[in-house]
């Protein structure tokens, strides 16, 4: 029984590396050339690792409820834990900057022959998402609260990219297929993960709406974007997540 957490950790460990594999086996990026307009047909691999990415979350939450379940908590689960959650939401999500990068530059002029330099920034991501992991196992003060955006939030937020642009909600793909959008995201997501900005817990402790506002206001979030915006909901949640925590700032103990 006491192993049975550390299992499902390994399984969200093999989904990470499942995403990494699609991610990067994708084959050729096609472009479809209609009149004046460009448009990049992303490989149906990158979004099964972005689904590979979603699963290991589910599997990442539930290794926890089960630790608990069964009182079967340990120092190893807990490294154990931050060791996979570097790779499914550190690794596989830097790969996929690195896709979409390579992706955006192929829009250019000779963007297929680019130095590799250009596109190494998607690396800063799965750095910083080690160095953030380390400071939580470190820091005994974030078990009701975070300093910091939790690396599996990052991550889950870059595995939403592939989707929305595979749907091309509102024709979105020229935004989020701009390098320097790219870069952008890469610095902001990497600052917010190594940061000190205080950011609430998701667990309940009970469930009574004075004391858990922030989180039934984004459940609240969490339900009406999903219904009317799909996977664009998800950079809509996790904005509001830094905000509502920002708003309800209360510095973890």
């Amino acid at each position: 029984m006491k192993q049975i957490p550390n299992l499902f950790t390994l399984l969200n460990l093999i989904f990470g590396c499942l995403a990494i594999v699609f991610i990067l086996q994708t084959g050729e990026t096609l472009l479809n050339y209609n009149g004046d307009e460009w448009k990049v047909y992303l490989p149906e691999k990158i979004w099964w690792g972005a689904i590979c990415i979603g699963i290991a979350a589910i599997v990442d939450f539930m290794d926890g409820f089960v630790a608990r379940l069964f009182r079967a908590s340990s120092e190893m689960g807990k490294q154990l834990d931050s060791l996979a959650d570097v790779v499914s939401f550190g690794v596989a999500p830097g790969m996929i900057l690195y896709q979409l990068l390579r992706i955006s530059y192929a829009y250019e002029p000779g963007g297929i022959e680019i130095p590799i330099a250009y596109l190494l920034p998607a690396f800063i991501f799965p750095a910083a998402a080690a160095f953030r992991l380390a400071k939580f196992n470190l820091d005994a003060s974030q078990e009701y609260g975070f300093k910091g955006v939790p690396t599996p939030a990052a991550g889950l937020l870059v595995a939403s990219l592939p989707l929305i642009l595979f749907y091309n909600y509102f024709n979105i793909q020229s935004v989020l297929l701009n390098k320097w959008v790219i870069y952008g995201l890469i610095i902001l997501l990497s600052y917010l993960m190594v940061s000190n900005i205080p950011l609430i817990s998701l667990k309940f402790t009970d469930y009574g709406f004075r004391k858990n506002m922030p989180k039934w206001l984004l459940l609240i979030v969490v339900i009406v974007s999903a219904f009317f915006l799909k996977w664009l909901a998800v950079p809509l949640v996790f904005i509001a997540y830094i905000l509502l925590s920002l708003f309800f700032k209360k510095q973890p103990e």
